[in-house]
């Protein structure tokens, strides 16, 4: 790599334990290798799933790894640039098997209501942004949880009303499976006592049979249809956000659960003006965007690797927070209730096999117990007619009867899981099941025990895209305030390079990608992190705490902490 080339791919600000550490070289030959990361506390995977450590990264002029060092290993003498690392710890990119991009960078643009603690809070967040914004007319956001603010009933138009008059409001539940719409936007979508819930989906209604507001699920549709579509413009920043937040937690690769045709062309804009820095492994929102956009089979990998559709995103039912989680004994709490099937028996494996016959990979929701029974029963008979490495995806997987873990060590099936859920739920989760429907329950050991291969993610922006706190989380069932003592369900807890694993190897694998990202083995990109304290000497607290310090892709620096 020329001098000028690298030194322009090195644009960013240097930390100051950095500075004065680059030796940059014109060389007159070609170099042995383009750089080195030394006296770094290396740790990787083999490939074989076995934890290495190294002392030194080589760099070749492609950007992948040419070879790790030992600490006694001799040293190129021609190098185009060479870090010292000064003993911080170096581990391969993050990559988050489950997230929405532009959903991310959306919310980030938007009314975020993820850190209110109650409805008055909510209503004062709300209140101060109708203010800051007299324009666009629609106010759009989300991140509410009643279950946090302790409300005991879902939000209503009603509470709302009275703060925006005359301007539609539209808030996102935080889990995306509800929303709260005030009586503006009812009206714009031309909602009334008289609209019939749709299949799928359900409007709640107060004791008149009136809409109060919250439509979930499917519902969801009828007033989101009737909300102005994102300009072009605010697309692109959208992606330029989300690329910014997640490259400053550390992760290099992301699969993009639901991406729309407008979501892939902001991608491929982004990709066409070299603005595209993250890796995202695109999962197409149904068959017709799939089809849409893909056609005939995967895509190839576009602008450098960054950008991949490699299958479509299904949905077999609710979330567990709006009671859409699909039962198969009714809610705890809602004894008339076992939540939503989205997709009857026929319609599942039909629009499986209509991705699977041209070799696209599946990737279904399914978070109740019925939800991934049905699921695994729709696999087991897939797998007889497409045979192969399929590796059929089940998401989330976060209520499974304890009768059917064992099935998910067969036919390839990938457990992709977010152990931030696991926190966030616990309480909600005793509450909807009662404490004896818990033993399949966020349940990651028992998916390695059973074989499964477990791909981590958070799915952002229902939950942080910090991975830290999710692997702290994976080692201990704790949340951030050491909650509950001993850790809940303790038995499904993990080890960390297991859950290390989870967030690079084998999230790498669960999207046909782990040919070239996932550890630093020669010959793969290279894509890693310096932190800045060792996780794999520290206690969960401190996992939980860590940070990135440098984020680089394909061999060269994309983030630097401020």
């Amino acid at each position: 790599m020329a001098f000028l080339s690298l030194r322009r791919a090195l644009t960013l600000p240097l930390p100051k334990w950095e500075r004065g550490l680059w030796a940059l070289a014109l060389l007159a030959s070609p170099a042995l290798a383009d750089g080195l990361i030394d006296n770094a506390n290396g740790y990787s995977f083999d490939g074989k799933g076995q934890l290495v450590r190294f002392n030194g990264l080589l760099i070749d002029d492609q950007g992948k790894v040419a070879k790790l060092l030992d600490r006694n290993d001799k040293r190129p003498e021609k190098l185009d640039y060479r870090l010292d690392a000064k003993g911080r710890t170096v581990i391969p990119g993050l990559i988050d098997a489950h997230g929405h991009v532009m959903a991310l960078g959306a919310a980030a643009l938007s009314l975020d209501l993820s850190a209110t603690n109650s409805l008055a809070e909510m209503q004062d967040a709300l209140r101060r942004y109708a203010a800051d914004r007299p324009t666009p007319l629609w106010i759009g956001g989300g991140g509410w949880n009643q279950e946090r603010w302790g409300l005991g009933r879902f939000p209503t138009a009603a509470d709302i009303d009275a703060i925006t008059p005359g301007r539609p409001v539209v808030l996102n539940r935080v889990d995306g499976h509800a929303l709260l719409a005030n009586s503006a936007a009812m009206a714009a979508a031309g909602i009334s006592a008289a609209t019939k819930d749709p299949p799928g989906g359900r409007i709640e209604r107060d004791a008149k049979g009136k809409p109060t507001g919250v439509f979930i699920d499917a519902a969801q549709h009828l007033i989101r249809d009737s909300v102005p579509p994102m300009l072009p413009r605010d697309r692109d920043a959208a992606l330029a956000r989300a690329q910014d937040i997640l490259l400053s937690y550390g992760i290099t690769a992301t699969a993009d659960m639901g991406t729309s045709t407008d979501d892939w062309a902001v991608m491929r804009r982004a990709g066409d003006a070299g603005r595209l820095k993250l890796r995202i492994i695109a999962y197409a929102g149904g068959i017709p965007a799939l089809l849409s956009i893909a056609g005939t089979g995967p895509t190839p990998w576009l602008y450098d690797g960054r950008l991949r559709m490699i299958g479509v995103k299904l949905y077999d039912d609710g979330a567990l927070g709006s009671r859409g989680a699909w039962l198969k004994a009714p809610y705890a709490d809602a004894p008339g209730q076992k939540g939503l099937q989205f997709l009857d028996d026929a319609k599942l494996r039909n629009l499986m096999s209509r991705a699977a016959m041209d070799g696209f990979q599946t990737a279904v929701h399914a978070i109740g117990d019925a939800a991934n029974a049905q699921l695994l029963d729709a696999i087991d008979e897939l797998a007889a007619t497409y045979k192969g490495d399929r590796r059929w995806r089940i998401e989330h997987a976060q209520i499974v009867d304890p009768a059917d873990l064992s099935r998910f060590g067969r036919n390839g099936i990938v457990a992709s899981m977010q152990p931030v859920h696991q926190t966030s739920d616990r309480l909600m989760a005793e509450a909807r099941l009662g404490p004896n429907r818990l033993g399949g329950a966020y349940a990651w050991k028992a998916m390695l025990d059973n074989k499964a291969p477990l791909a981590f993610g958070s799915d952002y922006p229902v939950e942080s895209p910090n991975p830290f706190p999710a692997l702290a989380t994976a080692i201990s069932r704790q949340d951030e305030r050491g909650q509950p003592a001993g850790g809940w369900q303790p038995q499904q807890a993990i080890t960390l390079p297991q859950a290390f694993r989870a967030f690079t190897e084998t999230a790498a694998f669960a999207g046909f990608a782990e040919d070239r990202i996932g550890t630093l083995m020669p010959g793969r990109m290279a894509d890693f992190l310096i932190l800045d304290r060792d996780i794999f000497t520290a206690t969960a607290p401190d996992i939980r705490a860590a940070k990135p310090v440098e984020t680089w892709i394909g061999g060269k620096r994309i983030w630097v902490a401020k």
